[in-house]
């Protein structure tokens, strides 16, 4: 088969890979339908995570199921499947607390950005859909499979509630879609964070009331403008840097929440500062698989439309491209097709 492996910063390559087999009993293959560019695979990509060696790329994705393991009953051959970035058994005391992404058998995808992909833990880990989706739902299933799920996650852990007024720190692919599952939790008021255009019409499409296009103090001091000088009840932060969480910390009012998802890097939080805010924080990989079936739900039923976040399509082969252009901020996220 065919896939993406990074080889060094910026470095990305389409080269034959050996197809996935069935190592244990509880894998599946897939053969890919659609897969697509993270932001988070950016990071290895800027140079701000290591590359030791060239190893495959990608954990999002939907397909076909090609093959499965003897103790896989959930799925079967010829079935669409929707899965998650972390694997799941399912059935550990973490997954049946709902923390599916702290599974004792957990195994983060990595090789998604291929024709084929071994999904381990595929009993607890894949989804199907009753039969095929219309193509047109594709791209937005394939979203549920992290940025939607993740957008999600970051709207709970934040405690968006009717009525509430949040905050959506980031305008990448994550944020967009926490600015969806606020409105779908509730939220009156929705302020994206963004500085560029394209991004903050996505965002009033997806129901933010409100765009800051300042950042650091120019922008905490505009929430706080906006909330009556307190700061909102939740905040979504979904960039990972240390100024996206200083301004996703100090945005919040006391007795708020902060839902971070953004995977950190060089973030340090001050105990002082947190302890006399009275600002609540919760965060980490989001347990998408708890929330696969009602958001695979509200996109068959067509209540959310997250694959509008895709504004760059290309066919797998061009994978490198897809890379180049998010990474020069020319796209929001890419879509890929083999």
């Amino acid at each position: 088969m065919r896939g993406a492996v990074i080889y060094a910063p910026g470095d990305v390559r389409f080269e034959n890979l050996d197809d996935p087999k069935i190592i244990n009993p509880t894998d599946a293959v897939i053969r890919t339908v659609a897969t697509c560019v993270c932001g988070s695979d950016l990071w290895p990509y800027r140079g701000a995570e290591p590359v030791a060696v060239p190893h495959p790329m990608g954990h999002e994705y939907v397909g076909i199921v090609e093959e499965v393991g003897s103790e896989v009953t959930n799925v079967r051959p010829g079935q669409f499947v929707v899965g998650s970035f972390a694997t799941s058994d399912n059935t550990c005391v973490n997954c049946l607390g709902g923390w599916q992404s702290s599974c004792l058998h957990r195994e983060f995808m990595s090789t998604c950005q291929a024709d084929y992909v071994r999904i381990p833990n595929a009993h607890g880990t894949l989804v199907a859909t009753d039969e095929h989706p219309d193509a047109e739902l594709v791209p937005s299933l394939l979203a549920v499979s992290d940025v939607m799920g993740t957008g999600w996650y970051a709207a709970l852990a934040a405690e968006v509630k009717p009525g509430s007024t949040a905050v959506v720190v980031g305008d990448g692919a994550v944020g967009l879609c926490g600015v969806i599952a606020a409105k779908e939790l509730g939220a009156e008021r929705i302020i994206a964070m963004s500085r560029h255009d394209s991004r903050q019409k996505l965002a009033l499409e997806f129901g933010a009331t409100d765009i800051i296009s300042e950042r650091g103090d120019e922008g905490i001091a505009r929430v706080k403008h906006l909330t009556g000088g307190i700061g909102a009840d939740s905040v979504l932060e979904c960039v990972g840097t240390a100024e996206s969480m200083r301004q996703a910390l100090h945005s919040t009012r006391p007795g708020g929440n902060v839902g971070f998802v953004g995977v950190p890097h060089d973030v340090a939080i001050d105990g002082q500062e947190l302890f006399f805010s009275h600002v609540g924080m919760r965060g980490g990989p989001a347990p998408v698989r708890r929330y696969l079936p009602d958001l695979i739900d509200r996109v068959l039923s067509g209540r959310i439309n997250p694959g509008k976040v895709f504004d760059l399509t290309l066919p797998l082969d061009q994978v490198a491209e897809g890379y180049r252009a998010m990474d020069e901020r020319r796209a929001v996220k890419a879509l890929l097709k083999p």
